[in-house]
């Protein structure tokens, strides 16, 4: 797999031109980079190929999602506990991601819930569970930029 930074000026522009709006047309992509129609599809094809491009997929409008409620929880564990509470994270449907992180935590959840009622249930859960020390959550206001998310790994 081929890292963001090692890819040309273009190649990057055409990324972020995709994660803007996938379906754009590859004539008005190429007229937006200065560069040829077949030379989008070239790239294009090239970063898929080699990874870059991982697929491609659908972004629900807001009115669809936003009536959630969404917060980032910052959790420390004790040492050797993360199998385990990843394994308890998987398991929670309002989660939408769990990243390992370096810095003040050891991970940060990303949550979703209907409610704020099920956002405290949940935060209760997280904090009870066993090798967790401490959790800082942060509820999501309002999205100021917001470029889709990415695919997930297994």
């Amino acid at each position: 797999m081929i890292r963001m930074d090692l890819l040309d000026d273009i190649d990057r522009q055409l990324i972020s031109l995709l994660q803007l709006n996938a379906r754009e047309s590859v004539a008005a992509m190429a007229r937006r980079l200065s560069i040829a129609r077949t030379t989008v599809l070239a790239r294009i094809e090239r970063l898929e190929k080699n990874g870059v491009i991982a697929g491609y997929t659908l972004k629900l409008g807001r009115d669809v999602l936003d009536p959630s409620l969404q917060a980032y929880v910052g959790i420390t564990l004790q040492p050797k506990a993360g199998r385990d509470v990843v394994r308890k994270f998987n398991q929670m449907p309002e989660v939408q991601q769990l990243c390992a992180v370096s810095g003040e935590f050891d991970y940060v959840a990303w949550l979703r819930v209907a409610t704020p009622e099920q956002l405290d249930r949940i935060l209760d859960e997280i904090g009870e569970m066993d090798g967790v020390i401490k959790t800082t959550t942060s509820v999501v206001l309002a999205r100021k930029i917001d470029r889709g998310e990415a695919p997930r790994s297994s």
